[in-house]
């Protein structure tokens, strides 16, 4: 099995679209359901917030899989395939592993580092075990990507790295307009960076304050939490017009800001204006930084501003705790891997000196059990020794990248039986319940609240 995303964010849509794939708890609901009921899904969730819509599934197939979940996010949008194909992002395998630790330590959220993705993401996983959707393939990854998230907080100063994003801005605009206070900012998105620009400018004593949003619902939220003015989308240009710092921060595809619009509310005798694109991809078009008495600062410039900051080694340093537990988890999970095969091997090798002992009792019946003993003793240490090397190198190359299979490999060799192989993966509800032997085998149940314990409480 291997893991499947497909997704849609602030990254890859505008919002327009993003909107039309927004769910509701109801929607969530349904959609991971629908996902459970795809051919060739083993597990499902799903990861939604206001920026993005994400997939989760444990897969047996690639190729059907992805034409399933893509056309489950393209209907609830409404839109023809074609229009929105070009929007939805493919994670697979090592790569999803790689998606999810990213976006639960907030490097994939609009204003890194933000909080609220650990919640969302733990929010993912309770659902599908409340829905019984997810089994032991996500429940690990999420667990994991939680506990990666809670990591970097602790680590590092991610959280720290969108407040200080946008007080080098404000500090860039000074330059060009003077302090924040006593000053009118507009304000262009309704997301995290934005509620952040929202607070900082506010902070800083500046006069009026707009936000402008596609929804107004949204708008009117963030602004009535601090005191701002919310407007509507079509009146952006309006807004501008007075405007002396300008913040855009919505990750939508498209300008949202164009020259010719700048242009159009602008004179000779209007005051400089700083314009301040915190979006990725832009909100505003680059050529906006020709127009007389207009500073453009974009995030190229920002970044290298950070770049030796306190808040970019944070970002690195965060990277580099990502690529850590990354390569980690997938080392354990292509350890596991090999693991039945291993097991089957053992199994199979016992099977062979009982038989082989049954025989030579049968042929010496005068044997006395002190020698029955020690010949059966010997015989299990040369199965073993024999395959202790075949077992120990098997572990150490599935760590290895390639087309090789080294577990389907030792299978073959043995001609083990393909069933025993499964058997090592599957519950024997008829069996006698034994008491473990070391940690490595504890109880489902004692595994779960150990899992409870590392997360804080379960998920």
């Amino acid at each position: 099995m291997s893991v499947l995303v497909v997704g849609i964010s602030h990254n890859s849509a505008p919002v327009s679209v993003l909107e039309r794939v927004a769910l509701d708890t109801d929607g969530v609901h349904k959609l991971v359901t629908d996902v459970a009921s795809c051919a060739h899904v083993t597990e499902a969730t799903v990861v939604s917030t206001c920026n993005r819509v994400e997939i989760y599934a444990d897969v047996d197939r690639f190729h059907g899989s992805v034409e399933s979940l893509s056309r489950l996010l393209v209907e609830r949008a409404g839109e023809t395939a074609e229009a929105m194909l070009q929007h939805l992002y493919v994670h697979y395998d090592d790569g999803a592993v790689a998606h999810l630790f990213q976006v639960a330590a907030g490097l994939d959220s609009m204003a890194v580092g933000e909080g609220q993705i650990l919640g969302q993401t733990r929010a993912a996983l309770r659902l599908g075990q409340e829905v019984g959707t997810v089994g032991p393939a996500l429940n690990s990854l999420f667990q994991q990507a939680l506990r990666v998230g809670k990591r970097t907080r602790a680590e590092t100063g991610i959280d720290r790295v969108a407040p200080s994003l946008v007080s080098a801005a404000l500090d860039r605009a000074e330059l060009a307009v003077g302090p924040v206070a006593g000053r009118t900012v507009v304000v262009v998105g309704a997301g995290a960076m934005a509620g952040l620009a929202t607070a900082t400018v506010t902070r800083l004593g500046a006069t009026r304050v707009s936000v402008v949003n596609r929804s107004a619902d949204r708008a009117s939220r963030l602004a009535l939490e601090y005191a701002a003015v919310p407007v509507a989308l079509a009146d952006l240009p309006a807004a501008l017009a007075g405007a002396d710092v300008v913040i855009t921060c919505t990750g939508a595809t498209g300008i949202l800001v164009t020259r010719d619009m700048v242009d159009r509310v602008r004179d000779a005798d209007s005051a400089p204006v700083a314009v301040i694109d915190l979006a990725l991809p832009h909100d505003v078009e680059p050529s906006v930084a020709d127009l007389p008495g207009v500073t453009l600062i974009g995030l190229a410039e920002l970044a290298e501003t950070l770049a030796d900051t306190d808040a970019g080694r944070e970002v690195v340093e965060v990277r580099r705790v990502v690529g850590e537990e990354v390569d980690a988890f997938l080392t354990a999970r292509r350890q596991s891997s090999v693991t039945p095969t291993v097991v089957a091997l053992r199994s199979m090798a016992t099977a062979v000196v009982d038989a082989e002992m049954t025989r030579l009792e049968a042929r010496l019946p005068r044997l006395d059990d002190a020698s029955r003993a020690e010949i059966r003793h010997t015989v299990r240490r040369v199965a073993d020794k024999l395959l202790h090397e075949p077992t120990v190198r098997v572990r150490e190359l599935a760590n290895e990248q390639g087309a090789v299979s080294y577990e389907r490999a030792l299978a073959e060799l043995f001609a083990l039986d393909p069933e025993a192989v499964d058997a090592v993966t599957r519950p024997d509800v008829n069996a006698t319940p034994r008491p473990s032997s070391s940690t490595s085998s504890r109880s489902a149940d004692e595994q779960r609240r150990g899992d409870s314990d590392a997360e804080g409480g379960t998920p």
